[in-house]
């Protein structure tokens, strides 16, 4: 399998708290629900739904599967809804306990096995391991060098504060503009595979 990641992203390259800020993580940042007006159900829904369909995991940490576990459940009748609701779910956490999951089927994988387990995942057949918000963990990922493709909804405003995606790296990351797509609400995506 390949490890997709997928984020919204403003122009100065901030990923945070696109949707509803979770407290322990967004405090302090004023700009909660930021992309809700950049929301494009045909081009950006078409684009995830695309990709969703072609996943055959998702792998959050934390903070975005508690988000998740409690919006998505109850939705249903489009095909990202019932993808995620189904498909495999792996979430990273040191403190999450096997009883407080409800949202199956769902492993958790421990911080010392994440990589470790990722890897093994990239060696599996199947299509990818599809991963939104966590950024920390994608910070992981990248400087691992374990992300097959990036997925980014940039839209066209700037914060000039916030949590940027992209950690320090050793060494550069190269990639290859796969695709673009343009919203009607002026989002660009740009999909990108990385050049190994």
């Amino acid at each position: 399998m390949k490890i997709l990641v997928t984020e919204f992203m403003s122009l100065d390259g901030v990923v945070q708290a696109p949707g509803a800020p979770i407290a322990e993580v967004d405090a302090g940042f004023p700009h909660a629900y930021w992309m809700t007006r950049y929301m494009d159900p045909e081009v950006i829904g078409g684009v995830f739904g695309e990709l969703s369909a072609q996943s055959d995991a998702l792998l959050q940490g934390r903070h975005t599967y508690l988000m998740s576990a409690s919006a998505w459940p109850s939705q249903s009748g489009f095909p990202f809804a019932d993808w995620i609701n189904r498909v495999q779910k792996y979430v990273v956490s040191d403190t999450l306990s096997e009883d407080a999951i409800t949202w199956q089927p769902t492993t958790i994988i421990r911080g010392k096995d994440f990589l470790a387990t990722v890897r093994d995942l990239r060696q599996q057949p199947g299509g990818y391991v599809y991963i939104y918000g966590s950024r920390a963990m994608v910070q992981s990922l990248l400087a691992a060098d374990l992300v097959d493709e990036l997925v980014l909804t940039m839209v066209p405003v700037v914060f000039g504060t916030g949590t940027k995606l992209f950690p320090a790296l050793a060494e550069p990351l190269t990639f290859d503009l796969v695709s673009t797509a343009r919203a009607s609400t002026g989002a660009q995506i740009f999909r990108y595979a990385r050049v190994r």
